[in-house]
């Protein structure tokens, strides 16, 4: 990957993304993106002196857009839409959100057609790359016109207002500027809308959401196959003659998965002649039920990708006498797939819920809760309670935002798309999700052990040794939360994936598609 890379220029992928966010890789604008800004900016120049009519540029908004603005009042305007559209509620959200929001919206205006002016984006990249990161409120964007709240709040700091989270701290915005002598910026005509037009909010938690659930479906294959082990199921549904006489990519994937994570596991081999003819579905199915959620994520990903390359703000600007009042701001594009990965993030924790209770039921050779002397222990039955209790919290997350609308600005935005809501609602999803498989691994370690001296495959017993690292086999009770949160913690952070793929390919394994 490259150590820079030129916004508006070249195309803009999730990793790409994430990597200037984290500050892996430099954006900034070359040559040919400047010249592209410059000459769209002189378009709403000219649209200014030659007093055209154009929406948004001499025009007042929404409902608005037949109110005519004077030349002189134009940059004023521009200023007042920041202002007037900052209605944000709620908690902030997190600051890489909000930074995410900063890179998408440089490269969508560095494309060309939003007339907006060179200063202004240098200014925006400033704030990226000297981590001065607005403070944006999580609640109030429809997904349609675009986020216009959260996007009002990501640029008052801009003009001076509003402000921001900088070295740890949350700061009024014009302290930080003056700690940096610098002056606020005054927006010329069309640059206030061309900020708060566009998708950037529903966007970037798209972004975040795709990173995460990938690393999700990677650990729900890794965890899944150790309970199967711990199970003494078969490894025969995962056969890929079965998964070509139905060829879904997603099922596919997680069957060659399953596959190379179980290859030459001993403990596989010692009950081949059992006579146990079918696994639970949990076991059973794990290449159609993670495979349809990972074929959700194909969708999404390919989907936010495109949006991370288009020109989202609106009125959009091809020439001085060539302008489109469109629709580009929409959520709806993004906000469908998003509620189809909200349901498919909560189908992985469902079927990863019920693993966890079929390794408490003390069939097959297992303890029943997981430890010997239960009675006076509890044993593994409480954290499944937990389980229990997210999966349904995430079935209660699951109605589509994006199958509501309530009109806006006076009828003229009559449907709205409700992405935002969607977009915030997978990563709760998400949230809940990364705990009910830290349950799973953290059970299926402890049953594993119950399999000794016999021991899985290369790969799933350096899985249960980077565990172990942090966590203990249980002999008896204990605060377990405690063992939660530390085994949570290696899936939120991907070490747990990252750690296992490093070291399959290691040893010559192929499990990253």
């Amino acid at each position: 990957m490259s150590t820079e890379f030129h916004y508006g220029i070249e195309r803009l992928t999730i990793d790409t993304t994430i990597a200037i966010a984290s500050g892996k890789i430099k954006g900034r604008l070359n040559e040919d993106a400047i010249k592209k800004i410059r000459t769209s900016r002189q378009h709403v120049d000219t649209i200014v002196a030659n007093n055209k009519t154009v929406y948004g540029i001499n025009t007042g908004f929404g409902i608005l857009a037949n109110t005519k603005i004077s030349e002189e009042d134009t940059a004023t305007l521009q200023h007042k839409i920041l202002q007037s559209h900052s209605v944000g509620v709620g908690e902030a959200c997190p600051s890489e959100i909000a930074k995410l929001m900063l890179i998408t919206k440089m490269h969508a205006l560095a494309k060309g057609f939003s007339g907006i002016r060179l200063e202004t984006l240098e200014r925006i990249n400033w704030h990226i790359e000297n981590g001065v990161i607005p403070v944006v409120p999580e609640k109030g964007s429809v997904g349609a016109s675009g986020d216009l709240a959260p996007l009002a709040h990501l640029f008052l700091p801009l003009i001076g207002l509003g402000e921001v989270f900088y070295q740890g701290k949350t700061c009024k915005a014009r302290e930080v500027l003056d700690k940096f002598k610098l002056a606020p910026v005054q927006l010329g005509p069309k640059e206030g809308l061309a900020l708060i037009n566009g998708t950037q909010f529903i966007l970037a938690y798209a972004v975040k959401a795709v990173q995460r659930m990938l690393n999700c479906l990677e650990a729900a294959d890794i965890i899944g196959a150790m309970s199967l082990e711990a199970l003494t199921g078969t490894k025969a549904p995962f056969d890929e003659r079965l998964h070509e006489l139905r060829p879904f990519n997603g099922n596919k994937i997680v069957a060659q998965r399953l596959r190379t994570l179980l290859k030459d596991s001993a403990i596989m081999q010692s009950h081949v002649d059992c006579g146990r003819v079918q696994d639970p579905y949990s076991l059973r199915c794990m290449p159609q039920v993670h495979g349809a959620s990972r074929n959700a994520w194909l969708h999404l990903k390919e989907l936010t990708e495109t949006e991370l390359n288009s020109v989202t703000d609106n009125p959009v600007i091809f020439s001085a006498d060539d302008t489109i009042s469109g629709g580009n701001f929409h959520g709806q594009p993004l906000a469908l797939p998003l509620d189809y990965c909200c349901f498919a993030a909560a189908e992985l924790g469902n079927i990863s819920d019920r693993r966890c209770y079929l390794l408490l039921e003390g069939k097959w050779g297992l303890p029943m809760l997981l430890m010997k002397d239960v009675g006076l222990n509890s044993g593994f039955m409480i954290p499944q309670y937990t389980t229990a209790a997210l999966v349904t919290e995430n079935k209660t997350l699951c109605f589509p935002a994006s199958a509501d609308s309530i009109p806006t600005s006076l009828g003229q935005e009559d449907h709205v798309s409700m992405g935002s809501i969607s977009a915030r609602k997978l990563n709760k999803v998400l949230d809940n999700l990364e705990y009910i498989l830290a349950i799973e691994l953290m059970s299926a370690c402890q049953a594993i052990e119950f399999r000794r001296p016999l021991k899985s495959s290369e790969i799933l017993e350096f899985a249960h040794q980077y565990v172990r690292q942090f966590v203990s086999f249980a002999v008896e009770d204990r605060i377990f939360a405690d063992d939660i949160n530390k085994v949570a913690g290696m899936i939120q952070d991907f070490s747990f994936v990252e750690k296992l793929n490093q070291f399959a390919e290691s040893r010559g394994f192929v499990l990253i598609n």
